[in-house]
């Protein structure tokens, strides 16, 4: 039988790519689904933060909690160069 995945197993999971470019699909709710790309800039006990406008002299800063993964509220995938 199949563990199930736990918050822990995914702060582990990202954890390894802070500092690398991802791409984050965020689910904001009736229907609208937001896709950016940003740099993994930190992670905490119960979030990680992302940083957009890389490229751009306007950066912002989001957060998003390890439940948002768990949940498919949000899903991250690496941008490998």
């Amino acid at each position: 039988m199949n563990k199930a995945l736990t918050t822990e197993d995914i702060k582990k999971g990202i954890g390894k790519y802070v500092g690398k470019k991802i791409v984050v699909k965020a689910n904001k709710g009736r229907k609208k689904i937001v896709t950016r790309s940003g740099l993994l800039e930190a992670t905490y006990p119960s979030i990680f933060i992302v940083r957009y406008g890389i490229d751009d002299e306007v950066i912002s800063r989001v957060s998003y909690s390890y439940s948002d993964i768990l949940t498919s509220n949000v899903q991250i995938k690496l941008i490998r160069d």
